[in-house]
């Protein structure tokens, strides 16, 4: 009988060995590839309020819905989520239990409730309208709400015949002071003369706040016209109430007279089409803070009242293509704060970096009132 000597034996089992290393391999490299791809389809969505709720959050879910169903994704909703309620963090869980392999965080103070939980799901793409946190696995995002707040500035410049305008606000943070500051400077843009009364409610949704503050402003201090940064329409409700003219935020409303003059509106389907498919090509991971707006057709103002005439809006639409052409020319030149401050010189420009994260005063020409 012929034994296979041993150095042959060697290599036989060595050749086999590669065998089933190399069958391992592909098998654990398929299974975390078929586990990555359903990963990949299931796309969490956290939000305030109630989704079905004009403003903020319809707007957001019905953005994120449509570009969901464009690429065949799942979207796993968890709306009315109260910030610092401790049920954001209960959501996360929840959603990476089922498999999400994105999570969105939509609403400012998110990210700094889930901050351990990001790095303890480090697999997963989180996703905040904020900057006040990072991680490896979370970018920060959002729309360039300012572009649009600097045209209905002009307009509200343009249709004042008081000259104050009154301006209901949430809180003092960085994306609200941006959007309070970029509206004050459309209307100075067309109206020197105009004032901008701000009052701060303290919360995204504090209705009876809002309603209060939007009668002083007119009862007490004679705006004429009304905007708010608020995820509900309360104040366009007073304000039509009173026969006000005023500019309503992130929705298009319904049932109101022609003094609804015009919204603020983001394409939030386009928006969340732009981040899913970044995160479908794996690019999200590198991507510390991703903004878009006019340049890409996300920002505008829409929903023109009969009050606003031919040539208002030619006068905001050729401000609207000279901000396509430059993004930056909104907070350049020569910008004092209401303490009379120096913020920007005449030959310079506020960046990104700095408008995202750093806007924690108000420009000239903007008054808070109680």
């Amino acid at each position: 009988m012929n034994f296979l000597s041993e150095k042959k034996r060697f290599k036989i089992l060595l050749v086999l060995g590669g065998i089933i290393v190399a069958a391992i391999v592909y098998l654990l490299i398929f299974a975390f590839d078929t586990e990555l791809d359903k990963r990949q389809d299931k796309i969490g969505f956290i939000i305030l309020g109630d989704i079905r709720e004009k403003g903020w959050n319809e707007s957001h879910y019905s953005g994120i819905k449509a570009a969901c169903e464009e690429f065949g994704l799942e979207l796993l909703v968890r709306d009315n989520v109260p910030e610092n309620s401790g049920q954001c963090p209960k959501a996360v869980e929840e959603l990476a239990a089922e498999g999400a392999g994105a999570i969105f965080l939509v609403s400012f103070n998110y990210a700094s409730e889930v901050r351990s939980l990001i790095d303890k799901y480090p697999h997963i793409s989180f996703v905040n309208t904020s900057t006040l946190e990072h991680a490896r696995n979370l970018t920060s995002t959002f729309a360039r709400m300012y572009q649009g707040r600097y045209l209905s500035g002009m307009l509200a410049g343009l249709k004042t015949k008081s000259n104050v305008i009154g301006y209901v606000a949430a809180m003092k943070n960085s994306e609200v002071c941006r959007g309070i500051n970029s509206f004050t400077l459309g209307v100075q843009s067309v109206n020197p003369k105009a004032r901008v009364l701000v009052m701060w409610t303290g919360d995204w949704q504090a209705e009876d706040i809002e309603a209060e503050h939007a009668k002083k402003l007119i009862e007490k201090y004679g705006a004429d016209i009304l905007t708010y940064h608020q995820d509900v329409d309360t104040v366009g409700k007073i304000a039509e109430q009173y026969g006000v003219d005023f500019i309503a935020y992130n929705a298009h409303l319904e049932g109101y007279s022609e003094h609804y003059l015009a919204s603020v509106i983001c394409r939030w389907d386009l928006y969340y089409k732009d981040i899913l498919q970044k995160y479908l090509k794996g690019e999200l991971f590198s991507i510390r803070d991703n903004w878009v707006g006019v340049e890409q057709g996300v920002i505008t103002l829409a929903d023109y009242s009969d009050l606003v005439t031919p040539q208002i809006r030619l006068a905001i639409n050729s401000a609207q293509k000279d901000l396509v052409a430059n993004k930056n020319l909104i907070f350049s030149g020569e910008i004092y704060d209401n303490q009379g401050k120096l913020r920007c010189g005449k030959n310079q420009v506020i960046d990104d970096k700095e408008l995202l994260r750093s806007i924690d005063w108000l420009v000239k020409g903007v008054e808070v009132v109680e």
